[in-house]
């Protein structure tokens, strides 16, 4: 089954929920952008009526969510209603949010009065679904691990270890480092007290609409230490929280936490147990960036990794007796050393730099663009091995600009996997080129017509290279003035 059958039949699905939800044809379908999971989430729309449809092919998974949202909904906690589910339980239809989520507000806005007010309703809805709903949770509906217990956390060691810090190339005593794992995962382990935990607790989960904080993506919930999910949205990485905020939020949890009447929770253990859990998380992120940047070589998580050491280096600088293991604080302390920071940080642009990138697509119909720079060399990738989006009605009139042909190309063909490899090409030369003054590069990504493949590869080499080396990029789509953009149009891409 090829992938476009299969998104072909899951808007079929979605649209026939759609239809028996609210009595009417979904009038439209849109795919909406994704982070790392498989699932797949499309907004409908028709007749005034919105909803998001959601795909995913793990039914264990999808039975967790359902779970949970109706836990947390006869809890009165936030979370999108659920309104209809496909027979085999893959497919479901749910309450639109709309799109704007805390992280979004915070970068729209900054740090205004409203966005804390924000994270203040979020961290009580927090407080409530980890205590009130917690109580009557049944984690054998959990689909993964029902616990964050010591295998856990040292999983979450682990993968900082092999995917962030061994790939830095610094030196450290292996053994007494794993030893040093194992003890703080026992330590860690042991903290009380253990209760319900969202897992992935950040402010791009939290949406914001009709004035109240939703909660989306919970389906990693398990029973486990509550401090985690505080450090989690506190200390995410490119919300950059000031420390007067992140104290001024921790307060107000635990007055939403003294008002539900918890029991046997005492604040100086708490906030103890809170700061473990900061490292903790903070170690995770990092793994979680190198595998996804520094691995799979994806922009975003590598911008993602200069922020994370600054908020590590931070609270090293604010803790200077955490971690209590001396390897680990001394691995730590270089990982986030200024040097480390810059290595990761856009570079200022050299003023001895001289080069400039032009990055163009094109049609094949039209050949190859000749460079036109004295030296006349460059790469000139061919796109027309990546499943072509023009060839279907839903995106035969959109280019490589509109969002949901991005979305087809990184998630329904090898266009990501296709890039990785013209990154790393285009990347040995752009260091040569800088090291010995050169002064041109051109890059050019040809498809059929010009206006799906090649126009997304142009856009996404440009600000990879924008992004990498702040030198200055610019893009030219050379066919657009025969892109097809109306069904009255006569050309046609095939």
């Amino acid at each position: 089954m090829t992938p476009v059958k299969s998104s072909a039949q899951t808007i079929s699905t979605l649209e026939k929920l759609f239809e028996d939800h609210f009595g009417i044809e979904a009038e439209k379908v849109d795919l909406l952008p994704v982070s790392g999971s498989d699932r797949r989430y499309f907004r409908l729309n028709g007749a005034g009526h919105t909803a998001i449809g959601t795909y995913n092919a793990n039914t264990a998974e999808n039975n967790t969510y359902f779970y949970f949202t109706e836990l947390f909904r006869k809890h009165e906690i936030n979370v999108p209603e659920v309104f209809k589910i496909s027979k085999d339980r893959k497919a479901y239809l749910q309450q639109d949010l709309g799109t704007t989520s805390l992280f979004d507000k915070l970068m729209k806005d900054g740090l205004t009065d409203e966005v804390r007010k924000s994270y203040h309703q979020a961290l009580e809805q927090l407080a409530k679904l980890q205590w009130v709903a917690g109580r009557e949770a049944d984690f054998y509906q959990c689909f993964a691990t029902r616990q964050f217990d010591e295998k856990a956390i040292m999983g979450d060691l682990l993968y900082f270890k092999y995917y962030f810090a061994d790939l830095q190339g610094l030196h450290y005593d292996k053994a007494t480092l794993m030893s040093e794992m194992e003890q703080m995962s026992r330590e860690l382990g042991r903290i009380q007290p253990q209760m319900l935990m969202y897992r992935d607790f950040q402010s791009r989960n939290v949406m914001l609409h009709d004035g109240k904080a939703f909660f989306i993506d919970f389906q990693g919930a398990m029973q486990g230490p509550p401090q985690y999910d505080i450090a989690s949205l506190l200390w995410q990485a490119k919300a950059q929280l000031p420390d007067a905020w992140k104290e001024d939020l921790l307060n107000g949890y635990i007055a939403s936490m003294n008002k539900l009447h918890v029991s046997r929770v005492e604040e100086i253990h708490f906030r103890k147990g809170y700061l473990q859990f900061v490292l903790l998380r903070l170690l995770q992120v990092l793994g979680a960036y190198g595998f996804r940047g520094l691995l799979q070589n994806k922009p975003h998580f590598v911008s993602s990794i200069g922020p994370a050491l600054k908020s590590l280096a931070n609270f090293l600088a604010d803790n200077p007796q955490a971690p209590a293991y001396p390897e680990m604080r001394s691995l730590l302390e270089r990982l986030s050393s200024p040097a480390m920071q810059s290595r990761y940080s856009k570079p200022p642009r050299g003023e001895n730099a001289k080069l400039e990138v032009q990055v163009c697509s094109f049609s094949y119909k039209n050949g190859i663009p000749k460079d036109k720079s004295s030296h006349g060399g460059g790469f000139v990738f061919d796109c027309r091995g990546i499943l072509n989006p023009g060839r279907f009605a839903a995106y035969k009139h959109n280019t490589g600009h509109d969002e949901n042909v991005r979305q087809f190309l990184e998630h329904e063909t090898n266009m990501p996997q296709f890039l990785q490899h013209a990154y790393g090409l285009v990347s040995y030369n752009v260091d040569d080129y800088l090291s010995r003054g050169f002064e041109h590069l051109s890059i050019a990504f040809g498809c059929t017509g010009g206006q799906h493949r090649s126009v997304y590869a142009a856009e996404q080499m440009a600000s990879y290279l924008s992004n990498k080396y702040n030198i200055p990029v610019t893009v030219t789509h050379l066919n657009e003035k025969k892109w097809v953009l109306s069904p009255e149009t006569n050309t046609t891409e095939q």
